[in-house]
């Protein structure tokens, strides 16, 4: 009985709204008491949220490496008053809020991600020029840690009692290699798995940016190897650059279309030994993406086939007396396509909440966290965390931390948070 509830609630978040009804519902949440109470508090606590970002962003968090930050973070949800505050088995660190629901019931998942996509050693001190910080990390995921935080203790220290519970998440795994593993694990063996109606992902800056399209990628390193030898004593032996080379070439010969919007990349490489020989062994990645698993599956086995075609091919053109040209073919990522349609309940509050705050709402598709539950089928959206950024994914990564457009930023995802956790 409990499990059919759960269904229930999480089809109702799926469930077609119309624009009228969203309205309705976000403008409660406008007019109330609660909501203004938090919206004062997130003004008053701008200095100390941006001190939160400073905090956050200097503590290093490389892929596979979030430990230190995620401690931190769990000690800030302490503080904030949450329950069940914990680290998790992957290394997510969350905490509940909990609404007025009975124990143990359906929660909504507001999560940010703890990783950034530098290497352990990068600098990571802030440096401030007027309103702006810049930082590695600092927009992409650090900021949107920092609100979350900052909505959890606002909500206690006003009392606010939503129907529904939130569980707070500062999760691992976002970033490239971390193929989402800590989203993952969260709804698929975490124990809240079975309990999630919904779910935020708190990712960049943009309020006006809803994603509610997940792009789907898979990842591959192709190792070809070959019997090596001299430049010049072994010339005319296969050579594995050859058909490395020869797949990069029939890769990009392959028509993709542009609706749904398919891509491919070839990315790294490397290999070899010195420039005097042929090489024994050199490798490449490739990263393919779509916004529908039909296309993202053709270009993926067009591929694996130019793969082997590639390496019969100069098996075939020089000569094996010492070995044949072989590719070893890996799966490095693999990121499920999904979608919330744009009808959807979930999707309506959400742009009725920035619509609501005098902004424009912008539906998007990307690769975020909400990938992987919207291909579990739970309703899932990437929400900005509010104010300005840029240069993400670069040394000089910044945000705009203007109190005016932070705080009025900030509002828009918490009147989507307080008007969804009253959804019934």
């Amino acid at each position: 009985m409990q499990f059919t509830a759960v269904l229930i609630l999480m089809t109702s978040f799926g469930a077609a709204m119309s624009p009228a009804k969203s309205d309705q519902a976000v403008q409660r949440v406008a007019k109330s008491a609660n909501y203004t109470a938090v919206v004062e508090q997130l003004d008053r606590e701008h200095d100390r949220i941006v001190e939160d970002i400073i905090k956050l962003v200097e503590i290093p968090a490389p892929p596979f490496k979030e430990a230190e930050r995620a401690k931190a973070f769990r000690d800030m949800l302490l503080a904030a008053g949450l329950k069940d505050v914990e680290i998790d088995a992957e290394g997510n660190a969350m905490g509940l809020y909990r609404g007025s629901a009975p124990v143990g019931g359906p929660v909504i998942v507001l999560a940010a991600h703890l990783d950034t996509v530098f290497p352990e050693g990068t600098p990571l001190k802030v440096r401030r020029e007027g309103s702006k910080l810049y930082a590695p990390g600092i927009g992409d995921d650090t900021r949107s840690l920092a609100v979350i935080l900052a909505y959890a203790r606002a909500m206690k220290d006003n009392n606010v009692r939503p129907r529904t519970d939130i569980l707070f998440v500062g999760n691992v795994g976002e970033e490239g290699p971390g193929d989402l593993r800590g989203v993952r694990f969260l709804l698929t063996k975490g124990a809240y798995k079975d309990r999630v109606k919904a779910f935020l992902s708190m990712d960049g800056t943009d309020p006006e940016r809803v994603v509610n399209g997940g792009v789907g990628s898979r990842r591959y390193r192709i190792t070809y190897k070959g019997p090596g030898g001299h430049s010049y004593g072994a010339f005319g032996l296969v050579n594995p650059m050859v058909a490395m080379s020869q797949t990069v070439t029939e890769l990009y010969k392959i028509t993709v279309p542009g609706s749904p919007k398919t891509t491919y990349a070839a990315s790294v490489t490397g290999g070899g030994t010195s420039v005097n020989s042929i090489p024994n062994e050199v490798f490449m990645e490739f990263d393919f993406r779509s916004e529908n698993p039909v296309e993202l599956n053709k270009v993926e086995q067009r591929f694996l086939s130019i793969v082997q075609e590639s390496a019969n091919a100069e098996n075939a053109a020089r000569s094996t007396r010492d070995g044949n040209i072989t590719a070893e073919t890996k799966l490095i990522g693999d990121r499920p396509a999904g979608i919330t349609a744009e009808s959807a309940a979930i999707t309506q509050i959400a742009t009725a909440a920035i619509r609501g705050t005098g902004l424009k709402p912008k539906l998007a598709s990307s690769s975020t966290d909400a990938n992987l539950p919207m291909s579990l089928g739970v309703p899932a959206l990437t929400i900005g965390s509010g104010g300005s950024g840029g240069r993400a994914h670069s040394l000089d990564e910044w945000i705009d931390v203007e109190k005016n457009q932070s705080v009025k930023g900030m509002s828009t995802g918490l009147m989507m948070l307080l008007a969804m956790a009253d959804h019934r």
